[in-house]
């Protein structure tokens, strides 16, 4: 069945962004949680969840004689799930931050980009029906549809497809409806459930699979020549076991392959996700449980012909699982999902390479409750990580967003230096790669040529020092004043090498703090001397001369390097 209703969008102030890493936490009052993501192609970031939202019941004119009916006619079900998204961009701002306002509360568990800019969102409501919204790009309603079953329904993945249109993957109670055809297979009490959309929204086909036992659809993908690999968990006795199906696009099984984890009497493995690699193979993501149910990490590789090319355990020394895998366009993948000890849990984020072998890991989150859900690769290889994150002292759970590098480490957000670092290299571009400078990130620059040196106990310039501190000087001075409201000194060190060793310690020291500081009135009078009035007068206000003496001596391949060592550096210090 198909519905179209209006939904209500509302702009949710409370957020709060953790401004040195790229994480963001959605903070509103109750439970919230992110369960997938997707790129936008202006390169913003949006990821679909629910938050909490509280409903004031309905005045009535029923009188009650019993107080306990009368409190539940005015709390049962006013506070549940509903749909919520936000869009955030490179610098980690939330730039759009919207709840549906739907009768039936609901959750979005799936978000998948359309070729119009837009999104198809899919999830489910609390009471057991299927839902799938197509958005505009600013989140604003296209189309939508209610649909399912007479019995209880659920939603676990909506995947894109070719052609442009989505499949909904989940499962549902079986009916035993003689009006409805759909279920006179007999299956189990639960059933593998899929949906197949057209790239308009209209339902194209709705089918149940499985066996006698109970079946659920986890998640699904589509291979290069249109056929669909599902994977679903099935439950009997004491064991839980993955199922591998193939079906054709119009839903027409091909074939059913149950995997187990050994021949032991009880078993639980679980399926979690299943992608396509890009040599047209798959693999499944899978979470195994020992002996004393601690649970592991499994990945298993196969092909279109069900022929099992690769089955991986990742042992780790904490109880760890994977919820979503991704990848890279080198055939490395990454991870990403949850580790657990005996009072909290970490999001997870693992890195392998293309044999499955566990290149590296690292755990995110605080002292309470975290996980991660999902993750989509971006254009430039970094990660965005979707979950819930717990704040320290806290009972509710937040909607939690991290961007992550291809290595797995945290994305660190852009700032003034970083930026004025990356301008600096591109502005002295040739004279880094002749190697007469070097330039460090803490926007330091120090002079490395050799003709740039002071001979032992010198100060005055050469004139090769002068001509190249006066070309270098008209290109750095003009490029910081652009950025005058950002700096806050601009430092001129000198330094030397320990010359004057057969003084007494306290004598070479002082002759070399003096040699120093002369080295850095020098090249600073130099510097000061080819600027215009403008630049000159704003100088003054920003210029320091400074000696360091010996005390940061240079060295090369671990040896002290005199020569070197007799130098001054710039040093660019910001408000």
């Amino acid at each position: 069945m198909k519905y179209f209703f209006l939904i209500t969008f509302l702009l949710l102030s409370s957020l709060h962004a953790k401004k040195s890493e790229y994480s963001v936490v959605v903070d509103i009052p109750f439970d919230a949680a992110l369960f997938d993501v997707t790129e936008d192609y202006d390169r913003t970031i949006t990821a679909v969840g629910f938050s909490k939202e509280y409903k004031k019941s309905r005045s009535s004119s029923r009188t009650f004689y019993d107080a306990f009916e009368y409190l539940a006619s005015q709390h049962s079900g006013s506070f549940g799930a509903q749909m919520h998204l936000i869009k955030v961009d490179n610098n980690a701002n939330i730039l759009l931050s919207k709840q549906a306002k739907l009768e039936r509360f609901n959750e979005a568990i799936a978000v998948v980009k359309t070729p119009a800019n837009g999104y198809y969102v899919g999830g489910s409501t609390m009471d057991g029906s299927l839902l799938v919204l197509k958005l505009d790009a600013a989140a604003h309603l296209l189309s939508s549809s209610l649909f399912g079953t007479k019995n209880y329904d659920r939603m676990n993945n909506l995947i894109l497809l070719s052609d442009g249109g989505v499949l909904a993957v989940g499962s549902s109670t079986t009916s035993r409806d003689t009006q409805d055809n759909m279920f006179e297979t007999g299956l189990g009490n639960s059933d593998i459930f899929l949906t197949r959309f057209s790239k308009d929204g209209t339902i194209l086909w709705s089918k149940k699979y499985g066996t006698e036992y109970d079946d659920r659809g986890i998640d699904a993908v589509e291979a290069r020549d249109g056929s669909i690999l599902v994977i679903s968990e099935t439950a009997y006795a004491h064991n839980r076991s993955v199922s591998f199906m193939r079906i054709t696009e119009n839903g027409n099984k091909i074939w059913l392959k149950h995997y187990q984890q050994s021949k032991k009497n009880d078993t639980t493995i679980i399926p979690k996700k299943i992608i396509r690699l890009k040599d047209g193979n798959f693999i499944v993501a899978l979470t195994q449980y020992n002996d004393i149910q601690k649970e592991h990490i499994r990945l298993v590789k196969f092909d279109l012909y069900q022929n099992i090319l690769i089955d991986k355990e990742v042992f780790t020394t904490y109880p760890s699982g994977i919820n979503d895998i991704k990848e890279f366009s080198n055939g490395k993948l990454i991870a990403v999902g949850y580790v657990k000890d005996t009072y909290n849990s970490d999001g997870l984020a693992m890195l392998f390479n293309s044999r499955l072998q566990l290149l590296n890991q690292e755990h995110y989150g605080g002292e309470n409750f975290d996980l991660f859900n999902a993750a989509k690769i971006l254009h430039n290889s970094q990660v965005a990580v979707v979950g819930v994150h717990t704040k320290e002292h806290s009972q509710e759970t937040n909607m939690w967003l991290v961007k992550l590098n291809d290595d797995a480490s945290i994305v660190q957000l852009a700032t003034a230096t970083s930026s004025l670092y990356e301008q600096l290299c591109k502005l002295f571009e040739e004279e880094i790669k002749k190697g007469e400078i070097k330039i460090t990130k803490d926007l330091n620059i120090e002079f490395i040529a050799d003709t740039l040196t002071f001979k032992v106990g010198t100060y005055k310039l050469s004139a090769k020092q002068k001509e190249y501190l006066k070309r270098f000087s008209q290109k750095l001075i003009p490029f910081l004043y652009k950025y005058k409201n950002q700096i806050a000194t601009l430092e001129i060190n000198g330094h030397s090498s320990k010359e004057w060793q057969k003084s007494s310690f306290e004598s070479g020291y002082l002759k070399n703090e003096k040699l120093s500081l002369n080295r850095s009135h020098e090249t600073l009078s130099e510097i000061f001397i080819h600027q215009n009035h403008t630049m000159q007068k704003w100088l003054t206000s920003i210029l320091k001369g400074s000696g360091y003496s010996y005390s940061k001596p240079l060295f090369k391949n671990h040896t002290y390097d005199a020569i070197h060592s007799r130098r001054v550096n710039i040093s660019i210090k910001l408000l």
